[in-house]
């Protein structure tokens, strides 16, 4: 088995073994990972985080020892904190990186780091506050950052930097956690899955206060929840239709 990190800011995580194929998620700057298997231009990877599984170009990607690996495992995770900083190599080069970026392996690459950072405390009182840092990111299928992120991305990212570890799709995250039967059960913080039309999900968002709800639909937006799903007051019509509320927390 071979390991590696990512030393770069963002690095798209491809469906198969090529840029042209579907980018269905991304790993951020100093995120490690297994290599499940190496090919000439391409790995395939096992992101330690959340176990997903997709190819990388192996000309974005750093390996790293078993040792070190499993070093970053057994470490408390720090992330930074706000929604872009830099990092400076070894060269005085600047390296922008967004929010929720992991700076344990800063050490290894030989980078300095002197922005804000979060240790991944576990409050559920700060999810609410984290996902408004996300406000008006646009969408992006696969994406985790600020400057593109999806439904999924948005809540494992919010949940990741308060010490929390969600599965990377919405499908995935909805096994996870304590299923509520009613809405008026939940709480700031909490997540709301959505269905299509054959019952899939297919969409999650995280609960506010008053029948409130953040998640990204062409954005990240404020919208009205309700028995029915989320309401969108622009369009003044529902959008996406309820299956569940989850207490992750």
């Amino acid at each position: 088995m071979q390991y590696g990190i990512c030393p770069l800011s963002i690095i798209p995580l491809r469906e198969s073994t090529s840029n042209n194929c579907e980018m269905v998620s991304q790993v951020l700057y100093g995120e490690h990972f297994k290599i499940l298997e190496e090919r000439a231009q391409w790995s395939k990877i096992r992101v330690a985080f959340d176990n997903f599984e997709a190819w990388i170009s192996n000309k974005q990607l750093l390996k790293i020892s078993e040792e070190t690996y499993f070093q970053l495992e057994n470490n408390i995770p720090y992330y930074s904190a706000d929604l872009f900083d830099f990092v400076t190599d070894q060269n005085g080069h600047l390296i922008t990186i967004p929010i929720g970026s992991a700076l344990n392996t800063r050490s290894l690459l030989n980078h300095q780091f002197e922005g804000n950072s979060v240790s991944g405390e576990k409050l559920k009182i700060e999810i609410v506050k984290t996902a408004l840092l996300y406000l008006n990111s646009p969408y992006c299928w696969g994406g985790k950052s600020p400057l593109g992120i999806d439904c999924s991305g948005l809540t494992q990212m919010v949940y990741k930097i308060n010490g929390y570890r969600l599965n990377r799709n919405s499908v995935d995250q909805a096994k996870q956690g304590e299923a509520l039967s009613f809405i008026e059960e939940s709480e700031a913080g909490d997540l709301a899955f959505f269905d299509d039309k054959d019952g899939v999900i297919d969409h999650v968002g995280i609960m506010m206060k008053d029948n409130y709800i953040i998640h990204v639909d062409g954005k990240v937006r404020i919208d009205r929840i309700d028995h029915s799903g989320i309401f969108n007051t622009e369009l003044k019509r529902h959008t996406h239709k309820l299956r569940v509320i989850k207490k992750i927390i």
